[in-house]
């Protein structure tokens, strides 16, 4: 995707506006100008300066001669039996992420990457068994939704959108990656697909999801605003360890008191506890009723997740019974506690399965 013009898609609306200033268009006219060619790239969805009819056309011959709209590649694209899609994306330098789109009654989800890999390793996360590569840009991570927007015909007159009814409704970081190792992105990238004139999702529509990398989660409600959702899977440091290892970095404790001055936290913007059931590891009862106390003056929810296998995967996913008495614990004690049915299983598209295919090929061919 090399290319000499600056790339439209990814820059804020102050740097969209520095860039047309740089290109000779007159300082009383910028704002109108940074305005309407938003709305064409973010709203409708437009890929070509000829078709943004309401500028004139030498304006619309500088746009061409400085500037494009890029897109990352969509290179495969899998369907699951439960209409959930997964794209296999190709960004800059050919490196690949993979973007998961679940469908459900009254709304869509949309899970982005924000790294290309990760450098968490996770034990029970597919994702976390690839090593780091690098950070998403914003265009990269912006990218992800206006390219699903597109399989899906989810632009105003196109699809779904003429009537209000996006297919697209929600979009939460919990692909590929650790969103806050990639703060400054990810926040520019969610300011643009937040504004009103734009992609236009509220902010509680977008959910970021963190392992508890401490430091940024205050900035987290500060500069992005969005839901946050926590990755937790253990009720002890020593098992945590194991299975979150930056918890050796910034422990339970630790995370839970900036959890609690987390300034968004009310009883109408909870947060979410991810907590993955793997069989003899975390799911007894002594683990719920721990989990309870823990999670003691925060509004919280927990979201049990059947550990989603994967080849050669350590652990086994909790069976039914076990993760019904979980849940029945966690629910007595006040807090919502659903059992996430998994989703795209039979494309390796469900949580913690998510790993690039050139990247699964290779570990595939090494074993």
């Amino acid at each position: 995707m090399s290319n000499a013009k600056m790339n439209v898609v990814g820059l804020t609306r102050t740097q969209l506006t520095h860039a047309l200033s740089e290109h000779g268009i007159p300082q009383r006219q910028l704002a109108m100008r940074t305005a309407q060619i938003w709305q064409w790239v973010y709203y409708w969805g437009v890929r070509d300066f000829d078709e943004m009819t309401n500028l004139s056309k030498p304006f619309r011959a500088t746009l061409k001669a400085h500037f494009c709209i890029l897109l990352p590649e969509l290179v495969a694209r899998q369907v699951s039996i439960d209409g959930t899609r997964k794209y296999l994306v190709r960004i800059e330098n050919g490196s690949e992420v993979e973007v998961v789109h679940i469908p459900d009654e009254g709304r869509g989800t949309l899970c982005i990457s924000s790294q290309v890999g990760c450098t968490l390793t996770c034990s029970f996360c597919h994702t976390g068994t690839q090593k780091l590569v690098r950070n998403l840009t914003v265009s990269e991570i912006v990218g992800q939704i206006m390219l699903a927007r597109d399989d899906l015909d989810d632009w105003p007159l196109r699809g779904s959108s003429r009537n209000g009814d996006r297919r697209i409704s929600n979009v939460v970081l919990m692909g590929m990656g650790e969103p806050l190792l990639n703060f400054e992105n990810v926040r520019d990238a969610m300011k643009i697909t937040m504004d009103g004139e734009g992609i236009a999702l509220g902010r509680r529509r977008i959910t970021l999801s963190t392992a508890g990398i401490v430091p940024q989660i205050a900035r987290t409600a500060k500069e992005i605003g969005c839901l946050l959702a926590v990755s937790f899977h253990a009720t002890t440091d020593e098992l945590r360890d194991k299975l979150v290892p930056i918890n050796r970095k910034w422990n339970i404790q630790t995370l839970l008191k900036a959890l609690r001055a987390y300034p968004r936290v009310t009883n109408s913007e909870r947060i979410t506890f991810e907590y993955v059931m793997i069989e003899g590891v975390n799911d007894s009862v002594e683990d719920a009723r721990r989990l309870v106390k823990l999670l003691n003056g925060i509004p919280a929810k927990v979201n049990l997740i059947p550990f989603n296998e994967w080849p050669n995967a350590p652990y086994r996913r909790s069976p039914e019974y076990r993760i019904k008495a979980f849940a029945d614990i966690v629910t007595s004690a006040g807090y919502a506690s659903p059992v996430r049915t998994p989703r795209g299983e039979d494309i390796l598209a469900a949580c913690g399965q998510l790993k690039s295919a050139t990247a699964r090929c290779r570990s595939t061919t090494s074993a």
